[in-house]
């Protein structure tokens, strides 16, 4: 009876502590996941190859320095310039600026972009924009002398941007000189490699085909001893002695 009261007892405390206890679902708190467990990642975006940098191109760098270039130029008010011989040499040198952009430079640009990498089509674009550069700094020492003070701001402006696209060309042309450089040596390297390689089993295959054939050592035939050649044989009668 006391082993039955005791275990009744121990049921019964057993249920209370249940119902006191608040249940995960009716407090409306999530169970919180298991340590092992990971969180899912997306379908698709496992082990997915990285997509290789798209090479800067000329129009990246020089377009935005050439827009700029258009549009202060149209913006010249050359009649408010002091007359004279710099004036008319500076409208001459504008008018052909205006021109090489509509003109020279694009066809230049279209062969550049096509071939980023390519010095071959980006050296004639560099020289042209050397040239190109000339003129707007003759044009903007034109305008300190003649102009009034807000267009030589403006065509200072314009010079620093101009050569600064310039200049990121210029450093963008050497690090890809640089590259090819780096991967015409990485080249040369290997295949001189190569060569010692092909070199050295051709050497040991040559010396494996001159080394000559060691003849056969012929076999030795036993020489029979003199007590084995005079012993008589079997059926030969043995020599009587003298009487």
């Amino acid at each position: 009876m006391r082993i039955r009261s005791a275990s009744i007892l121990l049921v019964f405390v057993a249920g209370v502590m249940h119902a006191q206890a608040p249940s995960a679902t009716q407090s409306g708190a999530q169970p919180a996941p298991a340590p092992s467990q990971t969180q899912a990642v997306p379908a698709g975006t496992q082990n997915q190859p990285v997509a290789p940098m798209a090479p800067v191109t000329a129009s990246a760098l020089l377009q935005p320095a050439l827009t700029e270039t258009q549009t202060t130029l149209n913006l010249l008010k050359l009649d408010k310039w002091k007359k004279g011989s710099v004036r008319d040499e500076a409208g001459e040198n504008v008018n052909a600026l205006l021109r090489d952009l509509q003109t020279n430079l694009p066809p230049l640009m279209t062969a550049a972009d096509a071939s980023p990498t390519a010095l071959s089509q980006a050296i004639p674009l560099i020289k042209h924009l050397d040239a190109f550069y000339d003129v707007l700094l003759r044009v903007e020492e034109a305008s300190r002398v003649s102009a009034p003070s807000e267009q030589v701001s403006a065509l200072q402006q314009l010079l620093l941007s101009v050569n600064k696209a310039r200049i990121a060309y210029d450093d963008l042309l050497q690090a890809q000189a640089a590259s090819h450089e780096k991967q015409a040596f990485a080249l040369q390297t290997e295949l001189q490699a190569q060569k010692e390689t092909i070199a050295a089993q051709q050497a040991k295959a040559t010396a494996v085909a001159a080394t000559p054939c060691k003849p056969a050592t012929p076999a030795h035939k036993k020489r029979r001893s003199a007590k084995s050649a005079t012993k008589p044989g079997a059926g030969t009668p043995a020599a009587q002695k003298p009487q």
